[in-house]
């Protein structure tokens, strides 16, 4: 692990962020966080469209809302960016560290900060809406359902807040810290804890349904696809788990821990691995499909466009590879360690690396 728990947040968040249809924008995608957009990928990565300069480390993943990149920095300031050219349009100060990604929906960005709050920020007048106070730093990326904020805290809870008014509607006792992004699927909201466990919650009652052990810590935020849940953890390996029973279906071992977020796409579950390797399993079997190996380990979550798959690196690459056979396609070199993870919009590939740059390449 890096120092403290940055390299969580880079992570959980890391799990690449993306642009939603419309206004609304979160972790992964979706709710379901499938890791797969439906933008349109660019067919090369070796024109530098612009590129942002933060004044702090950024580990936070990008979020595009509408015409606007959002990135949260380690000096406490969320900046908004505009998507066609980079310039900064606007910025939000809380009081502690942003290396959550946020979620965006309609004229409200929401914002997790380790001084313990979540926020809601108009994205018109740049004010606060509101804020809710929890116990502990939020490090877990917002996910945003019908109306409703669910996020997790480092004071072991998982939140329920109304989206309009930053209400409690219901707190959910965890047992460990909540760092990964939940994910939400039909009646159920899913989690993976410090403690090892990964638990499913009613929406509505916010009544634990079933618990999954793993019993080792899970920093990899869950995907949802074919009524199974994905999700990795440091025991170096990647779990398929029943939606409704939370049986296990069938685990895969890598040779390093798996901080990474799966992305599933036409029955193959993709993700990286902290033994510096990319994978590729079938979704039904877990029969390996392909592996590419890089020159650090992969802590960055795969975003899949166009049947294309990017991913950051630590060896300073963002990769983009063939979904189907693992051939890299292309891969731009910056010079700071990559831990998020990618967007893709208009046409681009919106990324940053640890040292505060925002890159934007086509």
């Amino acid at each position: 692990m890096i120092r403290g728990l940055s390299l969580l947040s880079i992570i959980l968040t890391s799990s690449l962020l993306t642009a939603c249809g419309g206004s609304t924008a979160m972790f992964r995608e979706n709710p379901q966080h499938s890791g797969v957009s439906k933008a349109s990928a660019p067919k090369t990565l070796d024109k530098l469209v612009w590129k942002y300069s933060a004044p702090d480390k950024t580990y936070s993943s990008p979020v595009v809302a509408d015409d606007t990149v959002y990135i949260g920095c380690k000096n406490g300031h969320l900046y908004a960016l505009d998507l066609e050219d980079g310039r900064l349009k606007w910025d939000f100060k809380t009081g502690g560290n942003i290396e959550a990604a946020v979620a965006v929906d309609g004229d409200t960005v929401y914002i997790g900060s380790w001084d313990n709050y979540l926020y809601a920020v108009d994205t018109d007048t740049h004010q606060m809406k509101w804020k809710f106070r929890t116990e502990g730093n939020v490090y877990s990326a917002p996910v945003i359902d019908d109306g409703v904020i669910y996020f997790g805290s480092k004071d072991k809870h998982l939140y329920a807040v109304d989206a309009d008014t930053g209400a409690e509607i219901w707190r959910f006792d965890a047992g460990g810290a909540v760092y990964a992004s939940p994910a939400i699927y039909k009646d159920k909201v899913y989690i993976g804890t410090q403690d090892g466990f990964v638990r499913a919650i009613n929406l509505k009652s916010g009544l634990e349904q079933w618990n999954y052990a793993i019993r080792h810590r899970i920093y990899s935020s869950p995907s949802i696809h074919n009524e199974h849940v994905y999700i990795g953890s440091d025991n170096q390996y990647i779990h398929a788990i029943n939606v409704d029973t939370g049986q296990l279906k069938w685990r895969k071992k890598t040779a390093g821990k798996v901080f990474s977020s799966p992305s599933v796409y036409e029955d193959a579950v993709y993700l990286g691995s902290g033994d510096s390797y990319i994978y590729s399993y079938n979704e039904k079997t877990s029969g390996r499909i392909w592996e590419y190996q890089t020159n650090g380990p992969v802590f960055s979550s795969p975003i899949i466009a166009s049947d294309t798959l990017y991913i950051g690196g630590t060896d300073g690459h963002l990769y983009a590879m063939d979904v189907n056979n693992g051939q890299m396609r292309w891969r731009y070199k910056v010079d700071s360690k990559i831990y998020s993870s990618p967007v893709v919009a208009d046409g681009k590939v919106i990324f940053n690396s640890v040292n505060g740059e925002v890159f934007a390449v086509q």
